[in-house]
């Protein structure tokens, strides 16, 4: 996933602004990451033989991880960018993945895939507060 990020945003025709790529690159591989994990925590929490007790994880796996994809997309078209639609969902962003992180971190000592989980977003949440630095 690394690759893929970092060679579209060096292929992009025209200038990105003062922008750091570097910490772009790192948010949208974040976002994307965390997507994935909160997907699969959720679903590896659907099986899990006491489910109704991780009912508020999934319901925050499932909100997470559609922030973050919806991040990661916002965060990857610069066509008519607007700084103040990308600070609101990096905002969003971290909200979410440090809501989920807590929630998941209450699970982590029965479900391994909560504490992976939370991990991600953890990161992700670094990663959309660094950007969010960045942006000025």
């Amino acid at each position: 996933m690394t690759a893929p990020v970092k060679e579209m945003l060096q292929t992009y025709p025209a200038d990105l602004g003062r922008i750091d790529r570097e910490a772009l690159t790192r948010c949208i591989q974040e976002t994307l990451a965390c997507a994935q994990a909160c997907t699969a925590c959720a679903d590896a929490c659907l099986s899990e033989e006491r489910v109704g007790e991780l009912r508020k994880c999934i319901r925050t796996n499932a909100d997470c991880a559609d922030i973050c994809q919806t991040t990661a997309w916002v965060l990857s078209r610069h066509t008519g960018y607007d700084a103040n639609i990308t600070r609101a969902q990096l905002e969003a962003c971290a909200t979410a993945c440090k809501a989920c992180a807590e929630e998941c971190e209450r699970h982590a000592g029965m479900h391994e895939h909560c504490h992976v989980c939370a991990e991600a977003c953890r990161r992700c949440e670094q990663a959309c507060r660094t950007l969010l630095g960045k942006l000025g």
